[in-house]
């Protein structure tokens, strides 16, 4: 099983080059190329075009390429798959998700444009149906070659006529039901935006809050976030050591056919094994030259 480290995920305007340029020198994991929310209308094609141009030049080194296209019924839609088709990014971001058969069906009309297996699709969660239909969009992850979740959860204020006040009171169940569904499917699920970036104070919080839910990372909008969110989000030195631990223990020839074995007087099963093995391949990911 391959892990990678998604603990900051960036949101870059397809249509300022300035910004697509400077994003190869910031540190984060990944990189959300957006055709979609902050793309006006007469500049799609002028952003798909930019987004072309720097998916192909290469130079983000590390950091995981994901185009987020206009949705299949917009008049952008298509266009912007075969571009993502003929470009080959790490991961295309299906926007409006509701139910199994949008991803299903992006996924589908991508390798019908002949586009790359390896490129995996992330689904975006922002609308009630989506939370409704969540068990069954991740049980589809084979098929749709599905990895990540990404909540969008200024959407899902908006759509539910909730307030983002006390602490996210009001959306905790939904971030919840996310999470355990990808859980239940080995997808990733990476939390939504935090809007004003200048508050490091409430964005430390919120980070700190997705980090207790299990979230995997959290979509950015300023790259003043990026390091908060690398801190937050990653795995610290003492749970670290204990995953090589674990992994040493089960690796003995005593220990490889066991399903539990005792380490330092506690029990630890082969799921612990499991977990300890993204721990340390995140680690070894973010130590990364």
């Amino acid at each position: 099983m391959t892990f990678r480290a998604r603990r900051s995920i960036l949101y870059m305007p397809g249509a300022n080059e300035r910004a697509l340029e400077k994003a190869k020198t910031l540190d984060a994991d990944a990189l959300i190329l957006d055709l979609e929310d902050s793309v006006a209308p007469d500049a799609k094609h002028d952003a798909r075009s930019k987004v072309a141009a720097a998916v192909r030049a290469g130079g983000y080194g590390h950091r995981e390429l994901v185009i987020r296209i206009n949705g299949l019924d917009t008049p952008w839609g298509v266009d912007d798959l075969r571009m993502a088709a003929d470009t080959g990014p790490h991961a295309i971001l299906v926007p409006k998700v509701a139910r199994p058969g949008d991803i299903v069906n992006v996924s589908r009309i991508h390798a019908g444009m002949g586009g790359a297996p390896e490129t995996r699709m992330w689904a975006m969660m922002e609308t009630p149906m989506a939370i409704f239909n969540v068990r069954e969009i991740a049980s589809v992850h084979q098929v749709a070659r599905l990895s990540c979740l990404v909540l969008g959860t200024n959407d899902l204020l908006k759509e539910s006529r909730a307030l983002a006040t006390g602490g996210r009171f009001a959306i905790l169940p939904w971030l919840s039901v996310t999470l355990l569904a990808a859980r239940a499917y080995g997808l990733d699920v990476i939390d939504g935006v935090y809007n004003d970036f200048r508050d490091e104070a409430g964005f430390r919080a919120e980070c700190e809050q997705g980090r207790a839910l299990g979230m995997d990372g959290k979509t950015l909008i300023h790259p003043g976030q990026i390091a908060v969110c690398n801190e937050l989000f990653s795995p610290a030195p003492d749970e670290v050591d204990w995953s090589r631990k674990i992994i040493a223990a089960f690796a003995l020839p005593e220990n490889k056919a066991k399903g539990v074995i005792t380490l330092e007087g506690k029990m630890v099963e082969r799921l612990h094994l499991t977990m300890a093995e993204r721990v340390s391949a995140i680690a070894r990911e973010i130590a990364r030259p």
